[in-house]
């Protein structure tokens, strides 16, 4: 093990949590180094294919559980460098969610009116734009107009792509060529850099311990830039802050297995995880019946078959985020591209003599793949997920080269989550059958389970110390100096896409958390300014 080094503040995993705070933090004055499990790609390193050891491979964790599987970034810049850039804010109700509990799951400080000025932060520092009909593929044309035909309203939602750069090649999944999309690689991350910020790829956090001082160690290992089951050297760095924002899916997994040094953590470290209610259906469409019943056309006699063109989610149907509806009965369902292979696999062919996701029917459907759309429910679950004992090291246990590995979670969907998941599925069978338009299927359950792309909640903010880990400043309980500002933060499921949310929390968690920083001795400032944006992602090789 090499020589011990110190820090003011450490900062574990560089997505929408672990940005802003490194950001503001060395903006304020402090030394900040921020470790992260994954690889440093930019716009020119990112692939259009789906190889292995490709960006796709590299940038990406696909975790299986017990009954959930979750789908995350692993790169700089996180969950920012995969996602598809939709941001909403979330409707005023979800703050009043009761959930599992049975009482206001969030802390009383934050409502949608209180946590509005910091959306506009994150609107403003990324920014976020509002999408206009003019500007919108095919698919999310296709999703409009079936909603119309059925008497339902759609929108085009809110985004963090400059779609005049945007070229459509729906490759946004496996890291944005063209700097087009707005990730953190753009804006918080250089920023703090340029406030002397450290950040360092392939440095997978396994533990933290505390020092007579107070002050907190962070233990790590050196993860194979090739191999990420291969782990080398290891070391440790003393912080007297640690942020915690390795993801829903690693934040409680690096707190369980310190326990053994920092002492016990609070009941729901690891407990009330939330896939966000999230449920996928295909619709597989009849082009004639486009063509004859909605009145596509592409110009070229070709009604839609273009299910590759595009930019991932563009236009949501809203209206069951109605606050008047009981809860577990409102959700938003969004048009989404999704990339061939786990796509592909899970959806399931209608009518199939066997299995629904693979054999005749299925290799059927695949021949239409260009006719595809998806249709993307968040709903809101019971917060059902549990994770168990935290494997030797990481956050699961590899069994591929990259991406793959069994997580320790596990998830059994209420009747509450359930009832969430018909009625969608329901409501998109009937918007998208009508008149013979195409024909629906959810995706299957049975090869990996639920699956999430937006987990939340393994750490959550609240009031009551027996549901929640964190305060409403997110200092994680009876471990004062350690703070979480990723999705695990986030009390429970939003109905919609959440990265907007976990930003906004962050950004709010700020003059807390350097407030903290100088109650141990840090020299820092809440200075409140936001990063300035930069053109391009190629960072220069001395701060990579």
């Amino acid at each position: 093990m090499s020589a011990v080094e110190s820090t003011d503040v450490l900062v574990i995993g560089s997505g929408f949590g672990g940005a802003i705070a490194a950001y503001h933090l060395a903006a304020g004055g402090a030394r900040v180094v921020v470790l992260e499990r994954g690889p440093w790609l930019t716009a020119d390193e990112f692939d259009h294919d789906f190889k292995l050891g490709s960006s796709y491979t590299r940038i990406f964790d696909f975790t299986i559980g017990d009954g959930m599987s979750v789908l995350s970034g692993n790169c700089v810049g996180g969950g920012s460098v995969v996602y598809f850039a939709t941001m909403p804010r979330a409707p005023r109700f979800v703050f009043e969610r009761q959930g599992s509990i049975g009482r206001r799951m969030w802390p009383a400080s934050i409502t949608r009116d209180t946590l509005d000025p910091w959306y506009d932060r994150v609107s403003e520092a990324l920014p976020v734009t509002q999408q206009s009909w003019d500007r919108i593929p095919y698919g999310g044309g296709l999703w409009a107009a079936a909603c119309h035909h059925a008497g339902r309203t759609a929108n085009p939602a809110p985004s963090a792509v400059d779609v005049a750069e945007c070229v459509n090649c729906n490759w946004m999944a496996a890291g944005c060529k063209f700097d087009a999309k707005k990730s953190l690689l753009l804006n918080y991350l250089p920023g703090a850099v340029e406030h002397g910020a450290e950040i360092r790829p392939l440095h997978e956090v396994q533990h933290l311990s505390r020092n007579d001082d107070g002050s907190y160690r962070v233990h790590y290992r050196i993860v194979d830039g090739e191999d990420y089951r291969i782990l080398h050297d290891e070391g440790a760095i003393d912080a007297q802050i640690v942020v915690l924002a390795a993801g829903t899916a690693a934040t409680p997994v690096i707190l369980q297995r310190s326990e053994a040094t920092l002492g016990p953590m609070p009941h729901a470290v690891g407990r009330y995880f939330s896939g966000n209610g999230e449920r996928l259906n295909t619709a597989v469409f009849d082009e004639e019946k486009v063509r004859d019943v909605l009145g596509l056309s592409r110009g070229d006699g070709v009604a839609y078959e273009a299910y590759q063109i595009g930019r991932g989610p563009t236009v949501a149907s809203w209206d069951r985020l109605d606050g008047s509806l009981p809860e577990y009965e409102r959700y938003s369902l969004e048009q989404l591209y999704f990339p061939p292979g786990l796509g592909t696999i899970l959806a399931q062919a209608a009518d199939a003599a066997g299995p629904t996701w693979f054999g005749v029917e299925k290799k059927e459907m695949l021949r239409r793949w260009r006719s595809w759309l998806t249709i993307f429910t968040m709903s809101e679950d019971d917060n059902e997920g549990v994770f168990g004992p935290p494997p030797e090291t990481g956050a699961a246990t590899r069994f591929s080269q990259q991406m793959l590995g069994h997580s320790s979670l596990t998830y059994r969907p209420t009747a509450n989550t359930r009832r969430g998941w018909e009625l969608s599925d329901a409501d998109v069978k009937d918007i998208l059958e009508r008149d013979g338009l195409a024909t629906v299927t959810p995706w299957t359950n049975d090869v990996v389970g639920a699956y999430t792309v937006h987990p939340l909640a393994s750490c959550r903010i609240g009031d009551d110390p027996a549901t929640s880990a964190l305060d409403d400043r997110h200092e994680l309980r009876d471990h004062p100096g350690i703070f979480v500002t990723d999705g695990s933060a986030v009390p429970g499921a939003l109905t919609v896409n959440p990265a907007l949310t976990i930003s906004a929390l962050a950004e709010r968690a700020m003059p807390g958390i350097v407030q903290a920083a100088q109650r141990r001795g840090v020299a820092v400032t809440y200075v409140g300014d936001l990063p300035k944006p930069v053109a391009s992602s190629r960072v220069p090789a001395r701060h990579r």
